[in-house]
């Protein structure tokens, strides 16, 4: 005879029965989320494409064959259980986990990752980040099913950092082989906690839980996804994202406005995550190559008399840093002993009378020969780069100059205004956590080279740094040297120190970030009540 259940079992079923009640869904219904990004890229291909953007989704649809863990900094196995480094620094070999499947049932071997390099390197596929992250390898070699040495032509120290980036995530060779460098931005695969559902340019992006998913690296806390689902919605205009939140459109955004943010951090219904971003501050770059700041005296002027103290506090409150240097201060290789001068406006206008330029009738513009000292600065319409650019052009017009400032309206006519060389002052900046990316901005050949000044004993200086072990202190002493070089031949104006302003709804649980900054850490959210 079948028992009955007991006065206490079934009180504790009635009580269940009512909690399930309470939350308003069944345990079996999917958990969801909504990201807010503030950037729609022109395309999302990690391996192809380079904004920041697109890793904050795709990060975790693809590992790494390394990973960097945000808190140790150390680098830590992902889809290479191990690897070793030749005494030469020519060859890195990794030994490759056995247990990993792609999301469309490709099985992840050492021809995988050959395929992954193959389409990156290709010429025809025009990578615009990745390419450049790999330096100098000179081929890919498999050494067995599980093993595969990277072979390079010089020593490459920030190999391993690019190794540990969404650019160089590994993706499924049979979904790149159907695909191809076109297509494939839309139906992307690869071996992460989430998989790829759809993109709808300007419009959306859907990921949902990788249920197979058994090989996270230590970074992670948690083994599996707790969100079943995530919806990417696109917010570019900065005045658009704290609507969002509060209407409920999105659960998380970032980049809120700081005045956005604190308000709703104040309300109780929302949680402020300042989250500090690796690599070069919110800067400008002055051309060396035109007058008047081809004169170093009068570039030393323009750093001087800025208050960046006053602008960082007007613009950033107390989040952010001013910036001390070429790189932010969480960056490996930030030379704290070296820092760029504060403001002292009357030593910036002795720096100007000893250039030549004086206010000789008195009506506060400075001249010389005639000629008033104009500067015509060039700023992004991104990162509160336009309001910065302002308050520098308030500060340099009570130096005695004339200024002019233009917005350019994205990257790409950013790219237009710098290459047609009238400048004084240029806004930009790259992100990374190697510092390795100062190359590209102060080589005499580096492709960012804006500032245009050449300097062979620089050029040696940062490529050496760029063949020294990661983080040896012969290699950071190499960059206390730069940034020392960058501050006497006053080659920027540092201003922020980057922290991106994350505003969440308080129903959302262990939001973290990896060591890029930007990218957060999917697997980890959790929702509460």
């Amino acid at each position: 005879m079948r028992r009955r259940p007991c006065a206490l079992h079934l009180a504790l079923l009635l009580a269940l029965t009512a909690a399930v009640a309470a939350c308003g869904r069944s345990p079996a219904e999917p958990t969801t989320l909504t990201y807010g990004l503030t950037l729609a890229p022109s395309g999302i291909d990690p391996h192809l494409n380079a904004s920041s953007e697109l890793g904050i989704p795709l990060s975790s649809v693809y590992d790494t064959l390394v990973f960097l863990d945000p808190e140790s900094g150390e680098f830590v196995p992902g889809l290479a259980q191990h690897w070793t480094i030749s005494e030469d620094g020519l060859t890195y070999t990794f030994t490759l986990r056995q247990d990993v499947t792609f999301h469309d049932g490709t099985v992840f071997n050492a021809e995988a990752v050959r395929a992954n390099l193959d389409y990156v390197l290709n010429p025809d596929n025009h990578s615009q980040k990745a390419v450049s992250m790999l330096g100098p390898l000179d081929r890919v070699e498999v050494v067995d099913g599980f093993t595969v040495a990277l072979h390079l032509t010089a020593p490459y120290a920030p190999l391993l950092d690019s190794l540990a980036q969404v650019y160089l995530g590994m993706a499924s060779p049979t979904a790149l082989a159907t695909w191809g460098s076109t297509d494939y931005q839309f139906h992307q695969v690869g071996t992460g906690p989430y998989r790829f559902v759809e993109y709808i340019p300007n419009d959306h992006l859907t990921l949902e839980s990788n249920p197979d998913y058994a090989w996270g690296p230590s970074i992670y806390r948690e083994d599996r996804p707790r969100i079943d689902r995530i919806t990417f919605l696109f917010y570019e205009h900065s005045a658009t994202r704290a609507l969002a939140l509060e209407s409920g459109e999105v659960d998380i955004i970032g980049e809120v406005p700081l005045r956005d943010a604190m308000r709703l951090s104040e309300s109780g219904n929302f949680t402020l995550t300042p989250v500090p971003i690796p690599g070069q501050p919110l800067q400008f770059l002055f051309n060396t190559r035109l007058a008047p700041t081809d004169d170093p005296l009068v570039r030393q002027a323009l750093i001087e008399g800025v208050d960046r103290a006053s602008i960082v506090q007007t613009v950033f409150g107390e989040y952010s840093q001013v910036a001390r240097g070429p790189l932010s201060a969480m960056t490996l290789g930030f030379a704290p002993a070296v820092p760029f001068p504060d403001y002292d406006p009357a030593a910036a206008l002795s720096l100007l009378e000893a250039a030549g330029w004086s206010d000789d009738n008195n009506d506060g513009l400075r001249t010389q020969d005639g000629a008033p000292l104009s500067l015509h600065i060039v700023a992004p319409n991104w990162g509160q780069n336009p309001d910065v650019a302002q308050l520098v052009g308030a500060y340099w017009e009570m130096l005695g100059a004339d200024v002019s400032l233009e917005i350019a309206a994205g990257f790409g006519p950013l790219r237009e205004l710098q290459t047609e060389g009238q400048y004084n002052a240029i806004g930009i900046n790259f992100f990374g956590t190697d510092p390795d990316l100062l190359r590209s901005f102060y080589s005499s050949d580096g492709l960012y080279n804006w500032t245009h000044f050449n300097d062979p004993a620089i050029d040696e200086l940062l490529l050496s740094a760029s063949q020294m072990s990661h983080d040896g202190q012969g290699r950071l002493e190499r960059y206390a040297q730069f940034a020392e070089q960058a501050r006497d031949e006053a080659l920027l104006l540092p201003v922020r120190d980057y922290v991106n302003l994350v505003v969440s709804s308080s129903r959302v649980r262990d939001l973290r970030f990896s060591a890029q900054g930007w990218f957060p850490l999917l697997i980890d959210l959790g929702l509460g009540p």
